[in-house]
């Protein structure tokens, strides 16, 4: 057993900071998981498994009181949206995989080696998604906040409740290729940020703050990808066995 302690000193390594302190493998979970949305935001295939890893780390984080953390918080919507954005990455990654070779075949001579490496094609999701995503974000929260709740959720319950329902309507999003997953994501960081600070995760809550940005940027970069999008134009060549009537010479 001892010769494995060094495994346990690692996933417990904990630096002390200004009276509080920071677990690393916060800390590592939030860098795979920026590396993740950087690469969301060229709309690179990589970007799915990458997120995954950070995911099953974080995961480990908010259930630290099951691993032995008896003075951390369990955040139960924390921990819960790392499950679902293992399940909801799976999906997108195989969405954007099968994207990328679509557009790989159908690519012309004239496009840019950019545009064919890119898995997906950004769009707007339109009115009726719209809706549904303020209806999904706001339904989803009034009806997760009492289970949040009765399983002993960090106060307030309701935040816990927005940031896991507006995280799985952000990844979905993403996974479609709508430009407005990113301001979803921004009204997700406007809840989060406080709430992680006040439960003592300061390397996510610093790193939501820093995703707050990014979001913004990743909006108005799919926008400028959007609007320089180019539809497809199939090309037909005339039929060189077809004869000219004797009317027409």
């Amino acid at each position: 057993m001892d010769s494995m302690r060094w495994l346990v000193d690692i996933f417990n390594w904990y630096i002390p900071v200004a009276g509080g302190g920071l677990l690393m493998r916060e800390v590592f979970g939030n860098i795979f998981g920026l590396a993740s949305a950087l690469g969301g935001m060229r709309r690179k295939v990589w970007a799915w498994p990458v997120g995954i890893i950070g995911n099953v780390i974080l995961l480990t984080v908010f259930l630290s009181s099951l691993f032995g953390g008896a003075d951390t918080a369990t955040l139960l919507g924390q921990a819960g949206r790392q499950i679902m954005f293992i399940a909801v990455s799976v999906y997108g990654w195989v969405q954007w995989r099968r994207s990328r070779a679509e557009r790989a075949g159908s690519s012309g001579a004239g496009r840019s080696s950019e545009v064919d490496s890119t898995a997906i094609a950004p769009q707007w999701a339109g009115l009726k998604a719209r809706i549904g995503i303020v209806a999904t974000m706001a339904i989803g929260t009034v009806a997760l906040t009492p289970l949040f709740g009765a399983l002993g959720s960090y106060e307030p319950v309701w935040a816990d409740a927005w940031t896991f329902v507006g995280s799985l309507v952000a990844t979905y999003g993403m996974a479609r290729g709508w430009v407005e997953f990113w301001l979803v994501w921004v009204a997700v960081d406007v809840v989060g940020v406080p709430l992680l600070f006040n439960a003592g995760y300061y390397a996510s809550a610093f790193m939501y703050m820093f995703y707050g940005a990014f979001t913004l940027v990743g909006f108005f970069v799919w926008v400028r990808a959007k609007a320089h999008e180019k539809p497809e134009v199939e090309t037909v060549m005339p039929d060189p066995t077809v004869r000219v009537h004797d009317s027409v010479r």
